[in-house]
């Protein structure tokens, strides 16, 4: 018997990361030792403080029901904190603050929140390339902004058509930026608030890697721009600052319309996080922040041996300003997915192709921080013995 399949299934991007996971699992299948640079996944555990708090709640029978549809007040409280203590932003726990099954979760909803078929979003290329499903879904159309070198990759908004900015409805940003490394400081998000301002557009900005900034850097949040919370939303994950990526647990906090539309859609989608969980959010939120000090010295001090190792070889990779990974240029006669499938083969060494980020990654590869040291400078030493720098 055969079925019909939906055609916003059929009109899915291809799931980018299950093919990189695929690809480096066949390799190891044959026997090889792949050191896997492509990967996103932290390899450092939970805060133990973290880990207990979760302990303690599951033991309590109270948490084994339904979680309140919005989640638990003690959480969007604690977002809520969390804001105005790192940040200056205040916000309203129960108009401004939704609680998500991991941010990516939300980061699909908005766009079926918003956009009808045909409807116009705006997309950073290259770009977190799960943006791209939620437009899919919502049968909306994608208009590009490119993250170039000469712009040291922030987009242009001065470039773009502004007959393109005033059919658009949403736009996604994402700094620390995932893939290219940069962070953006307050004068950015200023430009970007009244450059969405001036076109009526929601402006989602993921603030997935925020606390992971290197060099002395303060994280910085879109909602600290004056009035950012008149035309957009961020999205707070707890996968990379704590480690908590397969507890699956985000937030979103900004703009009370588009909040209520978020909050309404999960309503009808499923009944939130396991509480345990929320409980352990509140204690990653108000506890105390030593270990997430000592996982930013951890990612900078793996950042500066990637950096030297590779210069070494003559490979020129830029010192991350923010999250867990290094955007690094290919060599000559390679494209980004030439030059990795040409390391898995010849190294053993797997790192994520630029093109699967959008079509101005092509000429990089994301090289990841979630690996030792050890890992990282023998990764580099394989790629010495290849000889193509």
């Amino acid at each position: 018997m055969r079925f019909t399949v939906a055609g916003r299934i059929q009109n899915l991007p291809e799931q980018f990361f299950v093919k990189i996971v695929k690809q480096t699992e066949a390799a190891m299948a044959q026997g090889r030792d792949v050191i896997n640079l492509g990967r996103g996944n932290p390899d450092q555990p939970a805060p133990s403080n973290v880990v207990e708090a979760a302990c303690r709640a599951t033991r309590d029978p109270l948490t084994h029901g339904y979680s309140p549809f919005p989640g638990l007040r003690g959480l969007r409280e604690a977002g809520a904190r969390y804001y105005r203590t790192h940040f200056g932003v205040e916000l309203d726990p129960d108009r401004e603050v939704c609680i998500l099954i991991g941010s990516k979760i939300g980061l699909v909803e908005l766009p079926l929140c918003y956009l009808e078929p045909g409807d116009l979003c705006l997309m950073p290329d290259p770009g977190y390339p799960d943006y791209w499903s939620g437009v899919a879904l919502a049968g909306g159309r994608m208009a590009t902004m490119p993250l170039l070198k000469e712009n040291r990759f922030f987009p242009d908004y001065r470039a773009i058509d502004p007959m393109t900015a005033n059919q658009t409805k949403l736009m996604f940003l994402n700094y620390p930026c995932n893939p290219t490394a940069v962070a953006a400081g307050p004068e950015f998000f200023a430009e970007t608030v009244a450059f969405a301002a001036r076109h009526n557009i929601i402006v989602a900005h993921d603030l997935a890697y925020g606390e992971l900034v290197y060099d002395g850097r303060q994280p910085v949040s879109f909602l600290q721009a004056p009035e950012a919370k008149e035309v957009g939303v961020e999205f707070y994950t707890f996968s990379k600052s704590y480690n908590m990526a397969g507890w699956r647990l985000g937030l979103a906090a900004g703009n009370a319309e588009v909040i209520s539309s978020l909050t309404l859609i999960q309503d009808h989608l499923h009944c939130s996080q396991f509480p345990a969980i929320q409980r352990a959010g509140i204690e990653a939120l108000d506890g105390p922040r030593d270990s997430l000090a000592a996982l930013v010295d951890l990612y900078q001090e793996r950042r500066n041996t990637l950096v030297e190792a590779s210069r070494s070889i003559g490979w020129m990779i830029p010192p991350a300003d923010g999250t867990f990974y290094c955007w690094a240029p290919v060599p000559k006669g390679f494209d980004s997915t030439s030059f990795s499938e040409f390391l898995l083969e010849k190294a053993g060494v797997m790192v994520a192709p630029g093109i699967g980020f959008g079509q101005a990654g092509d000429n990089y590869v994301r090289v990841s921080l979630c690996l030792t040291k050890e890992r990282i400078s023998e990764a580099i030493d394989r790629i010495r013995k290849l000889k193509v720098f």
